[in-house]
C-alpha cells in the first residue's frame, strides 16, 4: 500500500496550542506496518526467527526428521494452531 493510499486513514491529535502530539492509525494498517517492520526483506522471516540460534534450528529440523521417519505426522490444522498460540 502506497503512502498516498494511506494518508487519509491516519489522523493526528493536536494539543491546545495546535501542535501535533500523536497519531491515530487504524488497527489493520498498524498490523501491516508491524509485519513489514518485523520481517527480513530478503528471507521474509520474522525478526524473532532471524535471531533463533542455529543450534536450535538444527535441533528442530532433526526432531522433525525423526518424527517423519517414524511416521508420526500431524494435521496441518494442528501445526497452524501451534504457531498462533
Amino acid at each position: 500500500m502506497a503512502i498516498t493510499e494511506i494518508e487519509h486513514l491516519i489522523r493526528s491529535v493536536n494539543n491546545a496550542d495546535g501542535e501535533t502530539t500523536d497519531v491515530l492509525v487504524p488497527v489493520e494498517l498498524w498490523q501491516q506496518l508491524m509485519n513489514t517492520i518485523n520481517s527480513d526483506p530478503v528471507s521474509g522471516l520474522a525478526w524473532i526467527d532471524e535471531q533463533e540460534p542455529k543450534a536450535q534450528i538444527l535441533a528442530d529440523l532433526e526432531e522433525s526428521m525423526r518424527l517423519a521417519t517414524t511416521g508420526e505426522t500431524f494435521p496441518l490444522s494442528q501445526l497452524w494452531e501451534d504457531t498462533t498460540v
